[in-house]
């Protein structure tokens, strides 16, 4: 029987980096956008995202549920973005809303290929100069459930410099603010501003970035798919390639064991199953389930999308420092990044909610976070040794030369009152 699904929509993620010094003329230039705007966070209308994190986080990642009353009323009332920068700067993290304009509902005359509709784009920049550009897609007119493979597969690269716009001809977009892919790519270059002299740096040579999207997925399938008189190993192989976002065709050399050693599987529901990569995190789940298509989906994309933007951070800001400790004259400074990171966001609580606390766990696990912390931690280590050995050796080399002056000296002194007694 077919996959058939009752709702779903994917998040595409892409990390870039700004340079620290640039960092807040990049903020200009989103608020000079006219299309851009801050993202307000308000205890009333974002209650459930106010309840979910624990106050410490919640400071860090959404400073602007502080703006309230007066203070709200003031920033709004800022005309000039420079005097918006200048408010802003000092919170860690900023969410930018990107205005798509308005959406039309269908494309006239064309019947072929997978549409789709970009519901929101996001903007959400940290104060290192780490940002990530979201965009949440849902597609349009098909519930097949191999077409959602086929669009995610396909989707994630987009904005790779190998793509063509051959390889995206069968996806059709369902907005009137681009006509085709290639405007969809130009936006993102546009809005990061990453030029291909940027990409030359060694953040993006050493891989920490690179154009391919993070996914962040939610499909739930009809009841029919999945319920009590169903075998879940009916449809494994589909659940497998959705969880490691590869094509329907994905048949070949199709090695089970292999998919599944590079997931971890969250399963504390029957008919609910979270799965965990590298480069992805994507829920599956039956209709039988009310929650499951009601309340689930909105917890999801409301609550866990921000705790997985949290630890993709966490992760690019370690591979980042790692490359830069091998730079010995920002030694100091590093140190100081470092330790900030360590007393903000590491090994914090996030969350009194059960699942919530678990899903951040198992990411941090499977982004292996423990270990890139420790390498760094131990690189700054052997590093600060090797400098104090340096410092040592140039301490021993000036006493040495100071010795020798001395030496000298006394020497001089010797012969001068020699010669003055005998003379």
């Amino acid at each position: 029987m077919e996959l058939m699904t009752k709702y779903q929509y994917t998040y595409f993620v892409y990390p870039y980096t700004i340079e620290e010094s640039k960092f807040n003329k990049y903020l200009l230039k989103l608020f000079k956008d006219p299309r851009c705007s801050i993202k307000i966070f308000e205890k009333e209308k974002d209650l459930d995202i106010y309840d979910f994190f624990l106050p410490n986080v919640r400071n860090y990642m959404f400073p602007t549920f502080e703006l309230r009353g007066e203070a709200l009323r003031d920033f709004k009332d800022l005309k000039k973005p420079e005097q918006k920068v200048k408010r802003i700067a000092p919170n860690h993290v900023n969410t930018f809303i990107y205005d798509l304009g308005n959406n039309i509902q269908g494309k006239v005359g064309v019947e072929n290929g997978i549409f789709f509709k970009i519901e929101e784009i996001e903007i959400i920049t940290f104060d290192t100069g780490i940002c990530f550009f979201t965009m949440k897609t849902h597609l349009e007119n098909t519930n097949k459930f191999f077409d959602l493979l086929d669009f995610n597969y396909r989707f994630k690269n987009i904005n790779s410099e190998f793509a063509s716009l051959k390889d995206f001809e069968n996806i059709k977009i369902q907005t009137d603010t681009f006509k085709d892919m290639k405007d969809l790519t130009e936006l993102i270059s546009q809005i990061t501003g990453i030029t291909p002299k940027d990409k030359r740096t060694p953040v993006y040579e050493e891989g920490i970035v690179n154009s391919q999207f993070y996914t962040f997925s939610y499909v739930c399938i009809e009841t029919s798919n999945w319920n009590e008189k169903t075998n879940f190993r009916d449809i494994e192989n589909d659940f497998l390639r959705y969880s490691n976002v590869l094509p329907s065709n994905y048949n070949s050399d199709f090695n089970k064991a292999n998919l599944e050693h590079n997931l971890h599987i969250i399963e504390k529901l029957k008919y609910s199953k979270t799965a965990i990569s590298n480069t992805s995190s994507n829920i599956f789940c039956s209709g039988i389930d009310t929650y499951n298509y009601t309340k689930l989906p909105y917890e999801y994309e409301n609550q866990y999308f921000y705790l997985y933007i949290l630890s993709l951070y966490k992760k690019l800001f370690l591979l980042k420092l790692s490359v830069e400790f091998k730079e010995y004259g920002k030694i100091v400074k590093l140190r100081n990044k470092f330790i900030d990171f360590t007393k903000l966001i590491w090994n914090k609580d996030v969350t009194l909610d059960d699942t919530g606390a678990l899903y951040y766990r198992i990411i941090n696990k499977t982004l292996d976070l423990e270990d890139l912390y420790n390498e760094i931690q131990n690189k700054y280590e052997v590093i600060y040794k090797d400098l104090n050995i340096e410092k040592n050796n140039v301490y021993y080399q000036i006493i040495v030369i100071l010795l020798i002056f001395s030496l000298i000296f006394n020497t001089i002194n010797i012969l001068f009152l020699m010669y003055y007694f005998l003379y």
